[in-house]
């Protein structure tokens, strides 16, 4: 109990014991109801988080299988099966070697600059290769890196290795084409996101559209509530007793005799002397 209860139990007065239980249970209902606001609201903002972020999702999804389908259509197998690696850099000729292609790279790892722009070096299966320098500072001194990426038609950028070349050549030339075999790995990642939010919604959902189902149990604790408190005021407003106003009034008006007027019997006194 609480100490309105406690003191309504005193009194032995039981309106105001109801009054304590019906404040009591009025207290919890609206400290249950604004829970539930908070839990709307809540859900709410992740309502159109969630489906901005599935939008984003979709479309990373879209533009992937997009530039997959790309390559799927426009990739070269050797004779033993194995993929070819036809990797086209500015500066060398279109016969290079694994070698040269490797050494190429490492050359441009060295010496880039792009001033943390995209710069385009070359291309492989209708891709586009690119190159970014990175600064960063580590213990005061400051670190250039170069990255190197590849983009398709779906304009999203790809990396192997987070963009880093190797230093053997034959490994650095095959970074471009690591990066694309990626894709899959990629696609599914994406689906399984679309998944995991298109699952979480329709609760989302439903908790918005949701209404309070005791809104109406509030509502009718309140008009006892209000009926308790008239009948407990109606108990306590003091009644007027005694004489009636008007009495009361004239008497206030009225001199008092007996230190106003001093009673004579036949004695003349002069004006102005009592």
């Amino acid at each position: 109990m609480n100490f309105s209860e406690y003191v309504a139990i005193l009194s032995g007065n039981t309106d105001l014991l109801d009054k304590a239980k019906l404040e009591k249970q009025i207290a919890g209902l609206e400290s249950e109801k604004q829970a539930f606001n908070r839990s709307k609201y809540s859900a709410k903002y992740k309502l159109e988080d969630y489906t901005a972020e599935l939008d984003k999702a979709q479309s990373r999804f879209d533009r992937m299988s997009l530039d997959w389908n790309n390559l799927q259509g426009r990739i070269q197998k050797r004779s033993d099966g194995t993929i070819a690696n036809p990797v086209q850099l500015d500066g060398l000729p279109p016969n290079a070697d694994m070698k040269q292609i490797g050494a190429k790279l490492n050359q441009l790892a060295d010496k880039a600059r792009t001033g943390g722009q995209y710069e385009e070096i070359g291309s492989l299966y209708g891709f586009t290769l690119l190159v970014k320098t990175e600064m960063s500072e580590k213990e005061g001194v400051d670190i250039r890196v170069n990255r190197f990426l590849v983009q398709g038609q779906g304009n999203i950028k790809y990396t192997y290795s987070n963009g880093l070349i190797a230093k053997d050549e034959k490994l650095a030339a095959m970074n471009f084409l690591n990066a694309l075999e990626k894709l899959p790995s990629y696609i599914e990642q994406e689906q399984k996101k679309i998944a995991e939010i298109e699952k979480d919604l329709p609760i989302l959902q439903e908790v918005v559209k949701g209404t309070w189902s005791k809104e109406g149990r509030l509502s009718e604790l309140k008009t006892e509530l209000a009926s308790v408190e008239r009948k407990i005021q109606l108990s306590i407003t003091p009644e007027t007793k005694g004489e009636p106003a008007e009495q009361v009034e004239k008497q206030k008006e009225t001199p008092n005799n007996s230190e106003n007027i001093v009673r004579t019997k036949g004695l003349h006194l002069p004006r102005g002397v009592l």
